[in-house]
């Protein structure tokens, strides 16, 4: 049988022609580049990402099809720790995966009893479960003599070793560890939108990718591109720093009023406007009562001149493009309406509410909440997202899987996006490094990941930080003991440039081929720098940086800084650029060197970001 081409017939099957051949593409180029080269000997690791809320199970399903077809007779899903969304995942799984032997997390006979069909056994990453199955493994021996291919969803959540800096070992990690080790070999697949945990994660772990993939999403979907797209704010993002809180909530309670008007009206069931005022329940409280004040004051204030001309403006700014868009009147007539009848409700989402999913799945609703807007969670027609929260360390992967804005249902011309500058301006630096990760991947680079000082790429806990180094942006790095490939060649490339001349613009292309030219000891990561250098052109690929070139320099080895107070000076001039100070050294021996000229590269490293490297 095939199992991929039976998967995607039923998507076929319903006029789904597009999603079924990006199915179709991820599958067959993961099976041909991964699958067909794998030992059927050894545990190999490797990531699927998409854009948040993108699609990743659909093709996640199509990879296991491929995978059943390559001759892996044994899978495990593994979901975050939420019921909901596991049997969701597993009832989809029992769906869509026809051909296979589909088990939940006490099915243990129909695992035994699966016959000659490829098994897939959905599970949470709860530490009972795994506990569980490690010891089903065990003692059925099923798996000592076949190979398992493990899909991780939400790979950067749970499973990594959050005691990695204390030289243990977290009890869902070990779990994971002993399920993977249970079998004679094992595929394991990352997945996530937010791989930041896992790119930088070290060799020596046991969890970093050999190989990374990333897909496209499909027609319709409004991502970060949509909502912070680059040197400018699009018109439907309204900053809230210069207005009270219960002003803002005034202004987010009539916009989402006006399109959930337009959306009702025009046959839509629902429309969602999601508040996060940060992770505190006592915020979620506070702004559940700014929510209520706001209603409160429309409904009493509705005839004044006021709501008239604010309603008029609302009106005027929306430009659905999924419907028709409804008369001026009618919409008045349809808010009014919500107001006077109450027809609306206003949801928190904490550990503490009583209020669930079929609290917002109709009609108009304002959605409060913190932690649990997160992973997996979703909601339908989600048009309006006003943002308050605030962190003291912000990190780029939690603040991007709670954001929620992203997604296919969202109507571009009825979007709007309330926030603070400030965290807009940090979404905005999370989604050029997402594009930086996007780029470097799709051109199959060594992936290097930076960020403003005031963001971090994710929680510390799951990260080395005996191997992690964290280079400061403007900062200066050379090799103290480099060798040159040749001298000859680094002088013939560099031959045009003047010893005299001030920095001169040059393309990054040409540093990098400049750089591949030098080695370095162990302790200056040379394919770092590089690595970090490839990343901005893959991103523009005329991307400049500056050249500063110097002779004949006498200049003891060793000593902490390589520039002159002049060159120093000079190339501090372009802050937000890579600068190359290029030094050929006298090299006598007297001076530490080994009495041959060479040349010394000096790395000053944009001002503007932070650069995380192993």
């Amino acid at each position: 049988m095939d199992y991929l081409q039976k998967y995607l017939e039923k998507f076929e099957s319903n006029g789904q022609q597009e999603f079924a051949s990006s199915i179709r593409k991820t599958a067959s180029e993961v099976g041909d580049k991964y699958l067909n080269s794998f030992d059927f000997s050894s545990n190999q690791i490797g990531l699927l990402f998409g854009n948040v809320q993108s699609g990743k199970t659909g093709h996640v399903f199509g990879i296991a099809c491929e995978a059943a077809n390559k001759g892996f007779p044994f899978f495990l899903m593994l979901t975050t720790d939420n019921t909901l969304l596991q049997e969701q995942t597993y009832k989809r799984a029992k769906i869509d995966l026809s051909g296979f032997i589909i088990c939940s997390e006490n099915d243990e006979q129909k695992f035994r009893d699966h016959g000659e069909k490829p098994v897939i056994i959905v599970v949470k990453k709860n530490t009972r479960i795994l506990k569980a199955w490690a010891d089903r493994f065990r003692n059925s021996r099923l798996l000592e003599g076949n190979a398992l291919f493990i899909i991780d969803d939400e790979a950067d959540t749970a499973s990594l070793n959050t005691k990695i800096n204390n030289n243990r070992q977290s009890t869902i990690n070990r779990y994971i560890t002993n399920i993977r080790d249970s079998a004679l070999c094992s595929m394991y697949l990352q997945v996530t939108g937010t791989p930041q945990s896992l790119l930088l994660q070290t060799q020596q772990s046991d969890w970093h990718p050999a190989f990374t993939y990333y897909f496209k999403p499909g027609k319709g979907y409004l991502g970060g591109d949509f909502f912070f797209p680059e040197n400018q704010v699009p018109h439907f993002v309204h900053f809230i720093d210069d207005q009270t809180p219960i002003d803002n909530a005034k202004q987010v309670v009539l916009r989402h009023l006006v399109v959930s008007a337009q959306i009702l009206l025009s046959g839509g069931n629902v429309s969602n406007c999601l508040v996060h005022p940060g992770i505190k329940q006592s915020a979620h409280q506070r702004a559940k009562e700014n929510i209520e004040k706001g209603i409160a004051w429309w409904s009493y204030h509705h005839t004044d001149e006021k709501f008239e001309r604010l309603f008029d403006d609302e009106y005027q700014s929306i430009e659905p493009s999924k419907y028709n868009k409804m008369d001026h009147n009618a919409i008045k007539t349809k808010v009014l309406e919500m107001l006077e009848k109450k027809d609306f409700s206003i949801v928190i989402l904490n550990g503490t509410s009583n209020d669930n999913e079929s609290n917002y799945q109709t009609g108009c609703n304002f959605i409060v909440g913190g932690t649990n807007l997160g992973r997996g969670v979703t909601f339908a027609q989600l048009n309006t997202f006003y943002y308050t929260r605030t962190s003291k360390s912000p990190q780029a992967d939690t603040m991007w899987q709670h954001s929620r804005m992203f997604g296919y249902d969202r109507d571009p011309g009825l979007v709007t996006m309330y926030s603070s500058r400030e965290l807009y301006s940090l979404f905005a630096s999370i989604n050029e490094t997402n594009n930086s990760i996007i780029k470097q991947a799709e051109h199959k680079q060594k992936i290097t990941i930076a960020y403003p000082d005031n963001l971090n790429p994710t929680r510390g806990s799951v990260l080395d930080k005996s191997l992690l180094n964290i280079l400061v942006g403007g900062s200066n790095h050379f090799p103290v003991n480099p060798k040159n490939n040749t001298l000859t060649q680094i002088s013939n490339m560099v031959q045009k440039f003047s010893d005299n001349s001030s920095a001169v613009p040059v393309s990054l292309h040409f540093v990098d081929e400049l750089l591949k030219h030098f080695q370095a000891e162990e302790s200056f990561n040379l394919k770092g720098y590089i690595s970090m250098i490839e990343a901005a052109y893959a991103k523009s690929s005329l991307k400049q940086g500056y050249l500063l070139v110097r002779r004949n320099r006498d200049i003891t080895r060793g000593t902490r800084a390589l520039l002159s107070p002049n060159d120093w000076k000079e190339s501090n001039k372009y802050e937000d650029s890579f600068v190359i100070s290029l030094y050929q050294v006298i090299g006598q021996k007297e001076k530490g060197w080994s009495g041959e000229p060479v040349w010394v590269p000096n790395i000053k490293l944009p001002k503007s970001k932070n650069f995380y490297i192993i």
